[in-house]
Order: structure tokens, then C-alpha cells, then sequence
């Protein structure tokens, strides 16, 4: 079996890692591993070679987490340009500065995109389409070094634009519209020559990375219901590495946009994703946006405090009890503690049997299986999970009873800090209602939106400037603030219609990124300009409302304003 083969089998499981992959490289593991820029290695190791696959195997960091969507649909047709004026994006098209995003290139890590759309195409009918890569088809060539998947040049693409079937040339498709609706809100062609829409850059050329749905052996262990689009973490790494070396190959600035989101992981930006997103971040001419996802009131957070310190020897508690609903086929919960605290759960069904509070020791996992109901419950504990050095504990819940369950979370020894969070997935990710009963809004942004230095935007309605009631919501988890702004993502003309969700906000932002981009790199003003860089600018140039204090969780430091960031440049 090759390399290809490994990747896309069922059989293999991805793993993530930072140590050198020669130590496992050996005649007792038939693996294959492809590296991300010399910082993480992805292996795919034969679950034979795995003991007890069915439990959690692998150190937290090391399983990649599931990331989803985060867009609504909408049915209404016509272009409403508000988003992109409220956002100043309209005016620095026009001269003086007549910021197009000319020279920059927006990649979209998605659901892949309509290349034969015409907002996609420039002037003369040819395609503003860089490069798709498609991992979904394995009929032709992979990206150098990629292994597996299709990639399509604008060669390519304009060739299959000038046949009769231009699917029987590049057979890519986006069957959802995701990605094609993202794009079109970042980077749409002008309007006129057939095009009626606009979008914030359009004159930005376009990369796209189409990603395979998540392997079944993943899907079954974060138990996501059958049809719902997930997709893996190492797919979205090496599409992002993809995309950087458009940077470095074509010598233009690059923005990396990202529409998808999670409730896995610690909330604080140390999972591969969020980490490796940062080191790209810090680059010369590159820049990252992300959403903040739809999170903000789905009641799948709660933090939790141990009000009075104890002694040695003595414990604080607190019931954390979640409702789950009818035909409810099983979800994750996650607990994260702060150093140097030590928590452990017992769990309580709606029908009275009970997990006591067990010790796991630096790592391990213990399953129960309930006498008289169906539930089966593994815990999974790490005391000090490697990327953030914090304790999680980690419950997969199988066939869980409908009612209250009780999450009893108690501190071993002398608390000294006392608080806790808990998250549960994203709503999509489950197949009925399960909420905690005394949620906590905040702290609700979907990773990797809580990396330090990526561009992160939660949600507002430019109709009235009201803030999107289901947008996450910051800051991180230890209390770095996140998300830098707001833009608008409520009833955002897309090319499928009016949509609404945090992923429009991200790609807003995205082409007014590629605007500044455009002034920036390709007109000489900031060459080196980077993306913790070109946060801090649109900070400054943010509209803010005098009665508010920022930065706040909502809002971050303000709403979207391209003019204000150029207002502020010269002085204003």
C-alpha cells in the first residue's frame, strides 16, 4: 500500500506529532508521515499496530480535532452592497486609493468552489482561479509532496471554461456552496460583463483548497451524525501549507481565509491548527482571518469556580448538569483546569446510577458501561496535555439517556485558582439538544479563532449594527483578547443568495485584507507587512461606539472600517 493509499484508508489512523518520525520508523510500524513546515509531522499509522484503537488511544494534542461549518443558508436573491459599505470597503475601491485587492491571493480552505461561476472570472472570461486543490479526487496529480488529492492549475481551469463540459477537464465541483459563497463575498469580479455581484476584492486572484470529508474512524469516535460535513484537522494544515507557498512561489502577499470552526480543544489557541495558523501569521506578506463561529448562544459552554480555598486534604465541588434530548446518540465533553489545580469527575444519570470520582494518573482512560441503562461513558484524562500544559479530562458519552445528566467536578488537594471550563461540540456536530443547564455565553469562540496572532472577527447585522445573537464570543480561555473586531455576517449578499454566519464576516474581512494588501505589499508602502501587523491597523481604524468600553467581548475593539484604518494611517 502507498503512501496515497495510507492517507485516505480507513485503516490508518492520522496522528500529529512534533517528534522526529525516524523513532518510529522501524519494521514494526508500517507508516507514512508527511511534514508541515518543519514543525508538526502528520503519520498514518495500520490500527493494527494500535492496541485498544476503540478507546482514547493517543495523547489529546495528537488527535486531530473535526472542524465544521459555520454559515446558514438564505433563499433571497438580489446584491444588497451594505456589508461592504458599512465596512468602508466600497470607498477605497474608488481613487484616490482604488483598492481592488490587485496583486494579493485569497485562499479559501473549504467546500472547494464553482469555477465556472462568472463573479470568478476577470474582464476577457478567463478564471481569477489560481489553483484548486481537490482532496477529494484522486484521479490525478497531487500538489509536489502531497501525495494525494488533485490539483488543477489556471491552465487547466481555463481550458475546461472553454469546452463544452468543462467538468469532463476539471471534474471539481462544490456541492455544498460554502466555499463558493465565502469566495464570492472576498473576492467576486466586478459587476457587469454578466456578473451581478460585487465582492470586497475583486480583482484578488484566488487559490482554493478543497477538503476531503473526515476518515469514519474519526467521525465515529467524535460521533458525528450521519450526512453533517466535518472535516480534519490535517487536511485543513496541509491545505494551509498549500497555500503559503503561493507566497513564497509567485512572490505575492497571500491571505488565508477560514470558515469553519470547533468547540474542541482548550480555547486558547495551543492545538496544531491554531499553533501552526500563528506561525504563518508572523510571516513576511501573509496574513490569516478567521471566524468566530455561530457558537455564542447554543449553551455548550460553562466556567465553572471553586468559591472557597480548602485545605490539603479537603475538596471543592460543583454539580455541572446538562439536558440532553430524545434520540441523542452520543457526544463529547471536555474539561479544561488552570495549573496548578487538579479536577476529577463523577458523573450521575437522569436514572440515579453513578461514576464515582476516579484518579487517572498522568494519562490513561476507564469505560463504563451502565446496569440499566444504555449509556457507556469513557473518561480520558491528561494532567498536563502537551501543547498547553493545562489538565483536560475528556468524557465520550454513548447512548445517553434522556434527562439530566450531573457532571460532579471536584479538586483534588489545595485550590488555588479554582475555575474550570467545559465545552461541548458544536451544534451541528450533535444529532439532538444537548445543552448545559446554566450556560456561560462567553468564551464561545470556535477554534482556531482564539490564535494570538490570526485576524479573528466575531458577527454583526450592518442593517441596524446589532450584534449577531449566535456569534461567538471572546476572549480565550486565559484571557487574551479575542476577537479583534467585528464585521458584518447577518444577511450578506453571497452569490447563492443572502446568508448569514460568522464564515461571511471572515471572508469580508478577508478581501479587506486584500485590499490593504494591495496598498501595502504590491504598491510598496509596507512590504514586510505581516498579519499581527495588519490586525493592529484595522484595530486602530475600527468604528466604536462612545458608549461602550472596549475592548470588549462582543465586539472586540470595534466594527470593521477600512476607511478608519487609512484614516488613521495619515493621521486623522
Amino acid at each position: 500500500m502507498d503512501c496515497r493509499e495510507k492517507i485516505l484508508s480507513n485503516d490508518y489512523y492520522d496522528v500529529i506529532t512534533e517528534f522526529p518520525v525516524q523513532i518510529l520508523d522501524s519494521d514494526m510500524f508500517d507508516l507514512c508521515y508527511l511534514n508541515v513546515d518543519n514543525l508538526y509531522n502528520i503519520v498514518y499509522i495500520d490500527k493494527a499496530n494500535i492496541p485498544n484503537s476503540d478507546d482514547y488511544v493517543y495523547t489529546y494534542k495528537g488527535v486531530p480535532k473535526l472542524y465544521g461549518l459555520m454559515q446558514v443558508e438564505g433563499m433571497e436573491r438580489g446584491f444588497d452592497p451594505n456589508s461592504l459599505i458599512v465596512s468602508g470597503i466600497t470607498q477605497v475601491q474608488r481613487a484616490p486609493l482604488n483598492l481592488t485587492g490587485r496583486g494579493a491571493v485569497i485562499c479559501f480552505i473549504d467546500t472547494g468552489i464553482d469555477y465556472t461561476n462568472a463573479a470568478f472570472r476577470d474582464s476577457e472570461g478567463n478564471s481569477r482561479i489560481l489553483a484548486i486543490w481537490d482532496q477529494t479526487i484522486q484521479s490525478g496529480t497531487p500538489p509536489e509532496g502531497l501525495y494525494y488529492g488533485t490539483e488543477y492549475t489556471r491552465e487547466d481551469i481555463n481550458r475546461a471554461l472553454q469546452a463544452e463540459n468543462p467538468y469532463s477537464y476539471v471534474p471539481s465541483r462544490d456541492e455544498i456552496g460554502h466555499g463558493s459563497a465565502m469566495a464570492g463575498v472576498a473576492a467576486g469580479s466586478r459587476l457587469g460583463n454578466g456578473v451581478s455581484y460585487l465582492g470586497a476584492a475583486p480583482d484578488a486572484d484566488i487559490v482554493v483548497v478543497k477538503l476531503k470529508q473526515a476518515k469514519e474512524f474519526l467521525r465515529s469516535f467524535y460521533m458525528i451524525p450521519p450526512g453533517v460535513p466535518a472535516y480534519q484537522e490535517t487536511d485543513i494544515m496541509l491545505g494551509v501549507q498549500y497555500a503559503d507557498r503561493f507566497a513564497r512561489q509567485f512572490r505575492r502577499p497571500v491571505i488565508i481565509c477560514l470558515g469553519i470552526g470547533t468547540n474542541y480543544g482548550d480555547h486558547a489557541g495551543s492545538a496544531p491548527l491554531p499553533s501552526y495558523l500563528d506561525a504563518i501569521a508572523a510571516r513576511r506578506s501573509r496574513a490569516v482571518v478567521v471566524c468566530g463561529g455561530n457558537e455564542g448562544n447554543a449553551g455548550h459552554h460553562f466556567q465553572g469556580y471553586m468559591e472557597t480555598p480548602s485545605r490539603a486534604g479537603s475538596a471543592g465541588s460543583v454539580p455541572v448538569e446538562v439536558r440532553v434530548g430524545e434520540n441523542v446518540e452520543g457526544f463529547l465533553l471536555e474539561l479544561w483546569g488552570n495549573v496548578p489545580d487538579v479536577f476529577t469527575i463523577s458523573v450521575r444519570s437522569p436514572g440515579g446510577e453513578t461514576i464515582p470520582p476516579i484518579r487517572l494518573g498522568i494519562q490513561g482512560s476507564i469505560t463504563y458501561s451502565f446496569v440499566y441503562e444504555r449509556t457507556r461513558i469513557t473518561i480520558a484524562g491528561t494532567l498536563v496535555e502537551p501543547a498547553s500544559g493545562e489538565e483536560v479530562v475528556v468524557l465520550r458519552v454513548s447512548l445517553p439517556t434522556p434527562g439530566i445528566w450531573t457532571f460532579q467536578v471536584e479538586a483534588v488537594g489545595d485550590i488555588h485558582n479554582g475555575s474550570f471550563h467545559m465545552w461541548l461540540p458544536i451544534t451541528q456536530f450533535m444529532d439532538g439538544t444537548v445543552q448545559f443547564l446554566e450556560s456561560t455565553p462567553y468564551i464561545t469562540l470556535t477554534e482556531p479563532a482564539m490564535a494570538k496572532d490570526v485576524i479573528s472577527v466575531s458577527t454583526y447585522n450592518a442593517a441596524n449594527n446589532s450584534f449577531y445573537i449566535d456569534s461567538g464570543r471572546g476572549f480565550t480561555r486565559t484571557g487574551v483578547v479575542n476577537p479583534d473586531f467585528a464585521a458584518p455576517g447577518v444577511n450578506v449578499s453571497t452569490i447563492r443568495g443572502r446568508e448569514t454566519g460568522s464564515s461571511l464576516a471572515a471572508a469580508v474581512t478577508a478581501g479587506a485584507v486584500a485590499q490593504f494588501m494591495q496598498w501595502a505589499v504590491v504598491e510598496g508602502n509596507n512590504r514586510s507587512v505581516a498579519s499581527r501587523e495588519i490586525k493592529n491597523y484595522f484595530i486602530r481604524g475600527a468604528s466604536r461606539n462612545f458608549d461602550m468600553k472596549f475592548p470588549n467581548r462582543e465586539w472586540g475593539y470595534g466594527r470593521l472600517n477600512v476607511v478608519g484604518t487609512f484614516d488613521a494611517l495619515i493621521g486623522v
